[in-house]
């Protein structure tokens, strides 16, 4: 499985992140003919070596050729997405899926393009309060947005990614000029494609996130919590802005170390004021039936000096709620507090163990460095013992060879 792992500290746009994709894959030809493949003839792409503070990668800019604009689109993509710039017409979303659709790109790409451009359409659809389909993209449906989107999205296909991770977004803050006027940072569709995703203002005012950064980051539906990672590729995607820190993105290809392990969650509560008597046989069969795994009561000393008990209680996340209500409902407590934990468990088998009194069902578990070891279940020790008048302990040593 292709996972990539993102690291926005400086922000995201779509010139920083097809950067980074073409470092990954080497991808730079590919992208010198996508004008053509879009049949974009308006659109000439120049490659160009960065330094950031000391990081030296390339930019992939695209310059728009277009007689008809008042400029062409060397704009930096990153951090001013063309708010300031009014492309005259501006492409409906439907000439734009029309124009991804008769491009000579492959079809996984041209999903994963469409997909992006969906985002910012409903972004912009809900800000504007405009349907969808009536929106002009005077900010996105330029050749370079559009080359940056699909670009990025032909890339990403050739990667063939199952998985993103990353870490928070930098967005900047203050405010920024626009063809609407003055607005805050983020502008309003990046700041409602960012809705869910945790992001940070950082150190330097100034705008961070482009709509095409954000919305491609979005498209991934990446987690924002990182296992143990190897990394196996690392490549960077510059801005054309120089703020203190590197204005880069981060993106690595990488796997997971080992298979997720299972997320379990500790429920505790320190009990002062409540009978032994209510935390006895019924009630822990009553909490095992709930859901708990497993469950201590450990001796604490609480403030002013007080004896109490802390009951520790571990479960399923399914079952967190209901584990919860039940301690709540039958112990003096008014309070529980609960944290996530990873539990990592040998592989075991059931096995039936042959004594001379008879059989005993015992659990065969294997070590990592492949070791076995055997118990014998305690319930199936006693039923036996007791069938045949003899001590637990006997018939511990018998299975032990003692």
């Amino acid at each position: 499985m292709s996972i990539l792992y993102v690291g926005p500290f400086s922000g995201l746009a779509g010139d920083m992140l097809l950067g980074a994709l073409c470092g990954l894959t080497d991808g730079y030809d590919e992208i010198k003919a996508l004008p053509d493949q879009l049949h974009l003839h308006d659109g000439k792409i120049e490659i160009s070596e960065l330094e950031k503070n000391g990081i030296v990668c390339k930019h992939v800019k695209v310059i728009d050729l277009n007689p008809d604009q008042e400029h062409h689109h060397s704009h930096d993509h990153d951090h001013d997405h063309g708010h300031s710039h009014n492309h005259g017409h501006g492409r409906h979303l439907s000439d734009i899926i029309h124009l991804i659709d008769h491009g000579h790109i492959s079809d996984g790409a041209k999903a994963i393009a469409k997909g992006i451009f969906q985002e910012i359409g409903e972004a912009e659809s809900s800000v504007h309060d405009i349907p969808i389909e009536k929106i002009h993209f005077h900010e996105i449906s330029g050749v370079d947005s559009i080359i940056d989107i699909v670009g990025c999205a032909v890339l990403l296909d050739k990667l063939g990614i199952e998985k993103t991770y990353s870490d928070s977004v930098c967005t900047g803050f203050g405010m920024v000029k626009t063809q609407h006027g003055l607005l805050p940072v983020p502008a309003p569709a990046t700041a409602l494609l960012l809705k869910g995703l945790p992001s940070f203002k950082g150190d330097e005012e100034g705008e961070r996130v482009t709509p095409t950064g954000a919305a491609i980051l979005r498209f991934l539906k990446p987690e924002f919590t990182t296992p143990a990672l190897s990394v196996s590729k690392v490549a960077y995607g510059p801005g054309q802005k120089d703020f203190i820190g590197p204005n880069v993105v981060r993106l690595s290809l990488v796997s997971e170390v080992d298979a997720p392990k299972e997320t379990l969650y500790v429920i505790e509560t320190n009990l002062d004021d409540c009978s032994p008597e209510l935390l006895g046989e019924s009630f822990q069969e009553c909490l095992l039936g709930a859901g708990a795994v497993d469950f201590t009561m450990t001796p604490v000393t609480m403030k002013k000096g007080r004896p109490g008990l802390k009951l520790s209680v571990l479960c399923k996340a399914e079952k967190l709620d209901v584990v919860c209500d039940y301690i709540l409902e039958n112990t003096t407590t008014i309070g529980v507090r609960y944290y996530a934990a990873e539990r990592k468990e040998l592989s075991r088998e059931a096995v039936s163990l042959e004594t001379q009194y008879g059989a005993v069902q015992a659990k065969r578990v294997t070590t990592p460095s492949g070791k076995t070891r055997l118990k014998a279940e305690h319930e199936d020790l006693q039923r036996l013992a007791a069938e045949k008048g003899i001590s637990v302990l006997q018939l511990m040593q018998e299975i032990s060879g003692g």
